[in-house]
């Protein structure tokens, strides 16, 4: 087993003080160096050789966008956490980051006093690390020991034609849903509703910037709207987001209901709902993401006759929420990122007939 090497990289120089604080309390974490800009950090890269970087966005001489361009060109192999402050405009970062080739983000939170700062680090970074870094440790939970292969997992789908299109994503996801939304056809005509787990300002940026690469009308979910043919609806963070059939149409709704698997918005409530508002019309996909959200739903999708997809795990960033599903028996695909939006089409059969199912 093999402790995982940091490098942490913010010009305020407490900042760094906490971060490697509060990861000093992980025996399998190691901070190998801090680094106050980009240029620093590039410099140090060669000498400490970090499987994972630590990356603020605004430093002097060369700040987070430049330093990550600068990490994946050189350095493709490391993994990277973009650490910004929790605001509109760094939720706009964040998202940039994320399409730039950062593997995750964390938000800098304020906080009454030191105590309360270290624990909001540990809980956002330490699970991503794990997970990002799990073959290294060998531990992080939903990471199987040994690469499932890509094959049809869970019997064939039903013979009735999609209706709706229900995706549930974490990290790695943003980029996983441009990737599926912009291989589809302009004339894809079934409804598409989006779970990833992001907190609110994030969410609103996200459907921005989904908007702005598709053709698709794009926008955060609102109570009461109609579920309709050719719109993505993104869950709003901290919102719960579930489809429910009232006679002929069908609506989101929002809700404020506890959190499930430690996340709202979850993927569970979307999918337990897709499975009771349309039944075998039902699409589930789960895409990269840690953790377990996702699988009782996708339980109850297939229970009520619909089909599930997976996305594989070495197309996924962490192989944790679309690994369950797999390893559960509950997909009838398990699929690589590229032939996803394929997949969607197949199940869908063909864009006519999505015109006259949701019609």
């Amino acid at each position: 087993m093999g402790r995982i090497r940091i490098l942490v990289v913010d010009d305020v120089a407490i900042v760094r003080r906490l971060v490697v604080n509060a990861l000093a309390v992980d025996a399998d974490i190691q901070v190998v160096g801090t680094a106050a800009n980009g240029r620093e950090a590039l410099a140090k890269i060669p000498q400490v050789r970090p499987d994972l970087i630590i990356l603020d966005y605004e430093m002097p001489e060369m700040d987070g966008l430049e330093t990550l361009k600068e990490v994946r060109r050189l350095h493709p192999g490391i993994r990277v956490i973009f650490f910004s402050s929790y605001t509109r405009q760094g939720a706009k970062v964040s998202l940039e980051a994320l399409w730039q080739g950062a593997d995750d983000y964390a938000a800098k939170v304020t906080a009454d006093n030191l105590a309360a700062a270290t624990l909001c680090v540990q809980n956002d970074l330490l699970p991503k690390i794990r997970a990002l870094c799990a073959r290294i440790t060998r531990d992080a939970p939903g990471l199987p020991a040994a690469p499932a292969p890509v094959v049809e997992a869970g019997g064939a789908p039903s013979h009735a034609p999609a209706e709706i299109v229900a995706i549930g994503a974490s990290t790695g996801g943003p980029r996983a849903l441009s990737a599926v939304i912009e291989s589809l056809p302009n004339d894809f005509a079934l409804p598409i509703l989006v779970v990833q787990h992001m907190p609110p300002l994030f969410t609103r940026s996200l459907a921005e910037r989904l908007a702005s690469r598709s053709t698709f009308r794009c926008i955060e979910a609102v109570d009461g709207c109609v579920v309709e043919r050719g719109t993505i609806l993104i869950a709003p963070g901290d919102w719960h987001l579930v489809a429910v059939r009232e006679g002929d149409v069908v609506r989101a709704h929002l809700t404020a209901d506890p959190p499930e698997n430690s996340c709202r918005p979850a993927v569970d409530p979307l999918f337990r709902s897709v499975a009771e508002a349309y039944g075998a019309g039902a699409m589930g996909i789960l895409l990269t993401g840690m953790g377990q959200d996702g699988l009782a739903g996708a339980r109850r999708i297939r229970e009520r006759g619909g089909s599930v997809l997976a996305q594989d795990e070495a197309s996924s960033v962490v192989w944790g929420m679309p690994g369950a599903v797999a390893r559960a028996g509950l997909a009838n695909k398990i699929v690589p990122l590229p032939e996803m939006a394929s997949e969607i089409l197949k199940l869908s059969k063909a864009a006519g007939r999505n015109r006259a199912a949701v019609s």
